[in-house]
């Protein structure tokens, strides 16, 4: 034991001397080295892999990389490792290191006992939660304190829409400036990380909701609030749209045949579908008429205000399919029977069913995987999310096919693993602690037994998913899929973490 000791001591004096790294992220290595002995903190070697870091630089194989504690302490050749008899080795000889994954539209981490340890499994250690509400903010809570073991979560407000609303009980609905302020001021009280617009917010309303917003630092996303043009909204400052919707008539030859139809169209508060319905017909139809200087203009609109484009393929894949094409999924198993149920009822509100709406869906889709291929090559940041609790959209699972689709969207590898790493941390202002594999990060990392770079299915292949520095191995991952199948089959009424009260759906 005192050799064990006295090996720790000299791999932690190495790191204080070695640490670089650590010095140009702002951290002083021989305070770090020394708090870290001080406080006993768990030393991680992860050995031998090759390190896609999620930065534009190469891979780096025979790579090592230090965890002390949830931070990334150092990061080099193997070969230049000390041996630590106190440190934990992970063999990373064949595998390929790579951060931790976000999915950017999640929904339902208050699922505790099935949710989070599904996220982990599948190597999402991050997600953004699109929707708040009692229930998820103690979710949130818990998972910061440690006492649930979860994805870094950064929680919006309750959704805020207009009057009328497609949703129900569990929306804001404001109809006036003040009740928009109020509202946003309520998001900031309940320590919400921004606000979440809908499609139904009457233009002067939305306009007080922004105003708010930046009054108090917060930032706002979410759905293209249909009375403004999306460039209006990005101007307002909203840094983020959601599903693609918008983004076929925006860049279509004929935007303004198809915005004269929305602008004329009421909602109406007896039928508030009939309106989404008409624009998605309207968006579909707008797809196969794409115009490239229209494009051009709106693409450059998009990067001047800076905001994002959040395509949640996934999603969209599942709503263009008949109802019944996800019935038999294997992942269905992880999911609770009253869930699956919603599901089989809701999706038929979407689902094509003739042979006619089948191609005609087919072909929408396929346009917006182009549509989103043009976005990026024009230099719009992409973001990838799944938006999961939606029929068939699965936690963590599903954030594997949407980099499926990101990459046949056009992005490459490469740049679809940036989407859900660097790229989503830097939209969330996490640039400078998440998102790479840097000294000075949090320890969030997902080590593959394949080349994510040469094929992204390789994401799929998790040998151990580390998250703020705790190491989950494939035994521990496969536990956590276990105990997750096991509390999703529980008898109907057994009790759950998510409130009775509560709808249970997706927002989108």
């Amino acid at each position: 034991m005192l050799r064990v000791e006295a090996n720790r001591r000299d791999f932690l004096r190495w790191l204080a001397t070695a640490g670089a790294g650590l010095a140009a992220a702002g951290v002083a290595p021989a305070v770090f080295a020394q708090e870290a002995a001080a406080a006993g903190r768990d030393v991680v070697v992860v050995t031998g892999a090759t390190v896609v870091d999620g930065t534009d630089g190469p891979a780096r194989p025979g790579s090592a990389v230090v965890l002390v504690g949830d931070r990334i302490a150092w990061v080099g050749p193997a070969a230049e490792v000390p041996r630590c008899g106190g440190a934990r080795v992970v063999d990373g000889r064949g595998r390929y290191l790579v951060p931790g994954l976000w999915d950017m539209h999640a929904h339902g981490i208050d699922y505790e006992d099935i949710w989070p340890p599904l996220f982990l499994a599948n190597g999402v250690t991050g997600i953004r939660e699109m929707q708040g509400y009692d229930e998820n903010r103690v979710t949130r809570d818990k998972i910061a304190r440690g006492e649930l073991l979860g994805p870094r979560v950064v929680l919006a407000s309750s959704i805020i829409d207009g009057p009328v609303s497609l949703l129900g009980s569990s929306v804001t609905k404001v109809g006036t400036a003040e009740e928009a302020r109020a509202a946003v001021r309520t998001a900031v009280e309940q320590r919400s990380d921004f606000v979440k617009v809908y499609f139904y917010l009457p233009r002067d309303v939305f306009a007080a909701l922004a105003d708010e917003c930046r009054r108090h630092g917060v930032p706002f996303a979410g759905h293209w609030p249909y009375r403004l043009r999306v460039l209006e909204a990005a101007r307002a400052g909203q840094r983020s749209f959601e599903h693609n919707f918008g983004l076929p008539i925006a860049t279509s030859s004929h935007r303004d045949g198809f915005l004269a139809r929305l602008d004329a169209q009421p909602f109406d508060p007896k039928a508030p579908r009939d309106f989404f319905n008409l624009a998605r017909e309207l968006d579909r139809q707008a797809a196969q008429a794409y115009h490239p200087a229209t494009a051009a203009r709106h693409f450059a609109g998009l990067n001047a205000f800076g905001s994002r484009l959040s395509p949640t393929f996934t999603v969209n894949r599942v709503i263009s399919r008949p109802a019944g094409a996800f019935a038999h999924d294997s992942r269905n198993k992880y999911v609770p029977r009253e869930v699956l149920d919603l599901w089989a009822r809701q999706l038929p509100l979407f689902a094509p069913v003739t042979p006619e709406q089948i191609a005609q869906q087919d072909a929408y889709f396929e346009a917006q995987l182009r549509l989103v291929g043009e976005a990026h090559r024009a230099g719009v940041g992409i973001l990838g999310g799944t938006d999961c609790l939606n029929p068939y959209v699965y936690p963590g699972f599903s954030l594997h096919d949407e980099l499926a689709f990101l990459v046949a969207a056009g992005l490459g590898p490469r740049r679809a693993l940036q989407a859900v790493t660097r790229d989503a941390a830097a939209f969330l202002g996490r640039a400078d602690s998440a998102g790479t594999i840097t000294p000075g990060k949090v320890a969030d990392l997902v080590l593959l037994d394949a080349d994510p770079l040469a094929d992204i299915g390789a994401v799929r292949r998790i040998d151990t998913v580390v998250t703020a520095g705790r190491v989950l191995d494939r035994a521990a991952l496969d536990e956590l899929l276990a105990a997750a199948e096991t509390a999703a089959n529980r008898p109907a009424g057994a009790a759950n973490a998510r409130s009775v009260r509560l709808p249970v759906h997706g927002c989108c």
